[in-house]
């Protein structure tokens, strides 16, 4: 009994937990790893020049407190979100476990900017240390979309370099 139970508690201590599909469950603020399950990672020259020729669907991962009204929904954060301009603010997809409305609204999301924009690849960021992004280009990814890009510095990297950042309004809500 005594091996199991410490098998138990080094998991335990092991760090934040990560669902039995692999997507980040909490602690989405943390130093993430190099690449995303099934997305290219891409760095901060790559996307500038994806940005410049219209290469990619840029979605913006960073979440938000989502507030049903009835006939609408509206988002707030404590700070507003600034992001890189024509990108797609599509807040509370990289939770590691999805709002089934929330689920919703991605894939259909999703259905519209790559029937709209054929063959151009969804490049997912947020923040730097932000699990959000990872986890939506996996998701993403393993729905079958692509192809998929993940840009880990995010808009952190984004405004160091000088680049312009623009407040960001959400997707509408489908």
């Amino acid at each position: 009994m005594r091996i199991p139970l410490l098998l138990l508690v080094l998991v335990a201590l092991a760090g934040p937990a990560l669902a039995t599909d692999g997507y980040r469950m909490d602690s989405y603020r943390a130093p993430v790893p190099a690449a995303a399950p099934g997305a290219e990672t891409v760095a901060l020259d790559a996307v500038r020049r994806l940005h410049a020729d219209g290469g990619a669907v840029f979605i913006d991962a960073v979440p938000a407190t989502r507030h049903d009204l009835g006939d609408r929904v509206e988002w707030t954060r404590p700070e507003p979100r600034r992001n890189i301009p024509g990108s797609l603010w599509m807040p509370n997809i990289g939770y590691g476990a999805l709002d089934p409305a929330v689920e919703q609204w991605f894939r259909a999301t999703l259905d519209t900017v790559t029937a709209e924009r054929p063959g151009a690849a969804l490049l997912f960021y947020c923040q730097a240390d932000c699990w959000m992004s990872w986890n939506a280009a996996k998701r993403a990814a393993a729905w079958g979309y692509g192809p998929v890009l993940w840009f880990p510095g995010g808009t952190d990297d984004w405004g160091a370099a000088g680049l312009p950042l623009v407040p960001a309004v959400p997707a509408p809500w489908r």
